[in-house]
């Protein structure tokens, strides 16, 4: 299974990113490998639990 994320590296040298379907919870890694393990530590928190306040990204079919 494949999600897209967005990132950056900051001036410090550290990645920021997160998960296009959660794009307001950021995470940061060390290097782009350490960020890629935060961001699939949040998809597997947010897939498995219904957390409160948690905004999701959905298709809707029109017709």
């Amino acid at each position: 299974m494949k999600t897209k994320f967005t990132y950056w590296k900051e001036p410090d040298g550290r990645y920021l990113g997160y998960l296009n379907s959660h794009p307001d919870h950021w995470t940061q890694g060390d290097n782009l490998d350490d960020l890629k393990e935060h961001l699939r530590d949040l998809y597997e928190m947010f897939s498995a639990e219904d957390i409160p306040g948690i905004k999701k990204v959905e298709e809707l079919e029109v017709a």
